[in-house]
């Protein structure tokens, strides 16, 4: 069988399916490993993020009982024996200049493949507290507006929040020039007392997503990339599985782990959210849906699952390529694909 070509492919435009993309820390690790932090800087793990942070001395001063190895277990131990103290506060106050101060390089980042490979029907929800994804979404909007709506599920320093206006925007901003500041969102919470619902942002974050994730959203793809559901992060894989459903809900739909981890363990971990054998897994971005299928992600998973003929059934992929050097080079493989749904709508 012939099947659809790239070209025909570029064309078939549905725009009812969605696609959700989870991003923990693995996902910024992977960016700056490909493409270094303009100034440099590395992306910490909670087990060594005093060292890459710069948080050393700070850690020094904390009485011995309530020192941890794991970084989270520690300022846990911290906010319950005085969540005043002025230690926690020089905490927080240098996490958030060691994020705020991180940049996107000029080439194209794996973050700005991820925002042009989805469209404003889908969603990306982070777990991180870089600026990646937002800096991303930014560059992106000077070449197209149809970018997939995005959910900071444990704040971003990029991000700040307007009580008052009940409106995110970018942190440190007035959203009018009489008043509406967006007061930089909180990172850092207890691991006993990570009740999201007491945080207004937050609320507004996981209920976006949750929404999206619903069995009744259309949501045919659910990627996860580089996100581990930690033990210390019970209630967010809580609000996951409550969201998604039971596997059995989920009989059609395609869960993708994008992860250096072992499949078996993968398999384990996500086991609640895959129905038999509809999960792929790969531990490189460029090997992924997003990337093998960019802008028709629902498209090709509905071609290979519930073709309308048979040339559908053997459509072929149209992968991004990965060494693009500039964004304009990245805009430019794209704008057939943005062209087609501008026709299509």
């Amino acid at each position: 069988m012939a099947g659809l070509s790239i070209a025909e492919g570029i064309k078939q435009v549905y725009n009812g399916l969605r696609h959700v993309v989870i991003l923990g820390a693995g996902a910024s690790i992977a960016s700056t490993y490909r493409n270094s932090e303009l100034n440099g800087k590395k992306l910490p793990s909670m087990d060594n993020f005093a060292e890459v942070v710069g948080l050393q001395d700070l850690v020094e001063q904390v009485p011995t009982n309530l020192k941890a190895a794991n970084f989270e277990k520690l300022y846990s131990n911290l906010h319950k024996n005085n969540p005043h103290s002025k230690l926690i506060q020089e905490i927080e106050l240098r996490i958030t200049e060691y994020f705020g101060n991180m940049q996107l390089p000029p080439e194209p980042t794996i973050y700005d493949y991820i925002i042009l490979s989805l469209r404003s029907k889908d969603q990306i929800a982070t777990f991180n507290w870089d600026p990646f994804l937002y800096q991303a979404f930014c560059r992106a909007r000077k070449f197209t507006k149809d970018l997939p709506q995005i959910s900071f599920l444990h704040g971003s320093v990029a991000i700040g929040y307007c009580e008052e206006l009940n409106l995110s925007g970018p942190a440190g901003y007035y959203a009018r020039a009489d008043g509406g500041y967006f007061e930089p969102t909180k990172l850092l919470y207890p691991i006993e007392k990570k009740n999201y619902s007491n945080d207004k942002f937050i609320k507004g974050e996981w209920d976006r997503l949750k929404i999206w994730l619903d069995k009744d959203s259309k949501t045919t793809r659910f990627t996860i990339f580089g996100y581990g559901a930690p033990a210390s992060d019970i209630e967010a894989v809580t609000l996951l599985n409550k969201a998604w459903g039971t596997s059995e809900e989920r009989d059609m739909e395609q869960v993708e782990i994008i992860d250096i981890c072992e499949e078996k363990v993968l398999r384990q971990r996500w086991d609640g959210f895959i129905h038999s054998h509809h999960y792929d897994v790969t531990d490189d971005y460029f090997s992924s849906s997003l990337a093998s299928n960019p802008r028709r992600t629902c498209e090709s998973l509905a071609n290979h699952t519930m073709p309308m003929n048979i040339d559908e059934a053997f459509r072929k992929n149209n992968p991004v390529p990965k060494n693009l050097k500039t964004l304009e080079e990245l805009w430019a493989w794209h704008e057939p694909l943005i062209r087609a749904e501008q026709e299509k709508n």
